[in-house]
């Protein structure tokens, strides 16, 4: 699979400010040094618990928001060094579809506007028949009719106000979509509408998927790899199926646990963690899970190393942990 984005040693730190001159008083490591690639037309998950800085990540690795640190490729370009003016041209590469989609609308834009707006500012059209045109045909790819173009975002249901944000990120024929907690706020078979949407998209424009979820049967049924994330560091990551069936970090462990049954009579071990996920600001030394974590060790004060593996499929398995 040809490599579309490596991201490497990625960090964002927040700086914590006080007082009337602002001064800074310490820094939230949201992001503290993550590496993952995603491949053309592949869909890399990325979960974890609400504060893990998963949405920080998937902001910071399309420069949405500047990394504090790091080493971003796009397409075999160096991404992170790009300026201004050329990071505007492949912003049409990059889209992004949000959690709320109603906020993410612009009220005052008609549909047709608000999804019509990228093509003539990348002059991807040239007269107003041929917006109407392409704007119809991307209506029709995610499942609307071309007759909503003159209307406006309050007008619709979430469901289908998160059709119109995807259809306005598939509208530049992107490369790579970032997917920041997309189906989260919608019922379960609007949900499952929209995975489907994603799924054939994928097939049809050979996109590639940064999906973001803390709903872990959702990127079971969409993801072909997993990146687990822990207060601003990775955990553990594996193709999909390796890491529901045979997960090695704790952490892993602990939230499949917690996820619903499939079925009534399947055993599930439950691994209960103690505590709430520690203040950003002051993360625990060592590894980041060892407050909460049943097995923790007085080793575990210490870094973990990084242990990697060749899956039954011949896929690199990796996690961060000293059990082995």
């Amino acid at each position: 699979m040809k490599e579309l984005l490596r991201v490497t040693g990625l960090k964002k730190y927040f700086p914590v400010l006080k007082g009337l001159f602002k001064k800074k008083i310490g820094e939230i490591k949201a992001v503290d040094g993550i590496d993952f690639t995603i491949g053309q037309g592949e869909i890399f998950g990325m979960v974890g618990e609400s504060g893990s800085g998963k949405s920080t990540a998937g902001r910071a690795a399309i420069r949405l928001i500047e990394p504090t640190a790091g080493h971003i490729e796009f397409a075999g370009k160096d991404f992170s060094s790009l300026n201004k003016e050329n990071l505007r041209e492949f912003r049409k590469e990059i889209q992004m579809v949000f959690q709320d989609p109603y906020s993410s609308l612009n009220p005052r834009k008609t549909i047709g506007d608000s999804i019509g707006e990228a093509l003539v500012y990348y002059g991807m059209i040239n007269t107003h028949q041929e917006k109407i045109e392409r704007v119809s045909e991307i209506l029709e790819k995610v499942g609307l009719n071309s007759d909503i173009m003159s209307r406006y975002p309050h007008e619709f249901s979430g469901g289908q106000q998160q059709r119109i944000c995807i259809g306005r990120a598939i509208a530049t024929k992107p490369k790579l979509i970032i997917c920041d907690e997309a189906v989260s706020a919608l019922d379960v078979s609007v949900r499952a509408q929209i995975l489907n949407i994603f799924s054939t998209l994928s097939q049809e424009m050979n996109l590639s998927y940064l999906f973001i979820s803390h709903d872990l049967s959702v990127v079971r049924y969409l993801c072909d790899r997993i990146l687990v994330l822990y207060l601003g560091q990775m955990m553990e990551t594996a193709r999909t199926e390796e890491l529901f069936t045979n997960p090695k970090h704790p952490y892993t462990q602990a939230l499949l646990s917690a996820s619903p049954k499939k079925h009534p009579d399947e055993q599930k071990q439950r691994i209960l963690l103690k505590g709430e996920i520690p203040d950003p600001m002051h993360p625990p030394s060592g590894c980041p899970f060892r407050t909460r974590c049943p097995y923790a060790r007085e080793e575990c004060k210490e870094p973990p190393p990084l242990r990697e593996f060749l899956d039954s499929k011949g896929a690199l398995h990796s996690y961060r942990c000293i059990l082995s």
